[in-house]
């Protein structure tokens, strides 16, 4: 069994994020399943003195230098599995431009794919008290065309991924939204450059998929 847990909701877009990380990393954890719909355990005692405002996916444990505390939140979670994987892996790059492009891409899921995260929880799940039945897809669109811009000039130089010359926990972040995006009905087919990128992610050693993602194609 893991010394590492990771508090998990199958179909919640950030903790597939943690997942696919954790896979692709090769970094094991225990899931651990929390009911966020019926019985809202994300709002219990007990799960907010791990994540005291409720966040999802969170990660906590023993590593081999010691206790790991909860660490709450997809990027969070991401940045700290990419620092347990081997120290070759490359998931966390080291030269300092890439360091700064991750960065940058860490911070486009967080603020600009945040459109995208609202309205598939708004079509698989109705609106909630801090939701707003009249988003659209618009900001959503916005955000993947960058995503597509940046990836056709990336493969007009002969790169395959958002950062530097292998994947990296940019390309993890970002993958989710692109894939997941036709729960809220966009099509794949209007992003020629992030279908090419999807199956690059897609043959990955330790590649999961999620009920949405197909594992091939």
């Amino acid at each position: 069994m893991s010394d590492l847990v990771l508090y998990d909701d199958e179909l919640d877009e950030d903790c597939y994020r943690a997942r696919l990380a954790l896979a692709l990393c090769g970094v094991v954890a225990r899931l651990h399943a929390v009911d966020v719909t019926m019985a809202r355990e994300q709002d219990a005692p007990s799960f907010r003195m791990l994540s005291p405002s409720g966040r999802l996916p969170a990660l906590q444990g023993m590593t081999g230098t010691g206790d790991l505390p909860a660490i709450c939140g997809a990027t969070a979670v991401l940045r700290t599995v990419a620092a347990l994987a081997a120290s070759d892996s490359g998931w966390a790059p080291v030269d300092a431009g890439d360091v700064a492009c991750v960065a940058h891409w860490m911070s486009f899921v967080e603020c600009e794919l945040a459109p995208a995260r609202r309205l598939r929880r708004l079509a698989l799940f109705g609106p909630s008290a801090d939701d707003c039945d009249t988003q659209t897809s618009t900001p959503a669109h916005a955000a993947l065309r960058v995503m597509e811009d940046h990836m056709t000039l990336r493969r007009i130089s002969g790169r395959s991924w958002f950062v530097g010359n292998r994947p990296t926990i940019a390309d993890i972040a970002l993958f989710p939204s692109f894939a997941l995006c036709r729960d809220y009905g966009l099509s794949h087919d209007d992003y020629p450059a992030l279908r090419r990128w999807q199956s690059c992610v897609k043959r990955l050693p330790g590649f999961i998929a999620m009920p949405g993602v197909p594992e091939y194609g």
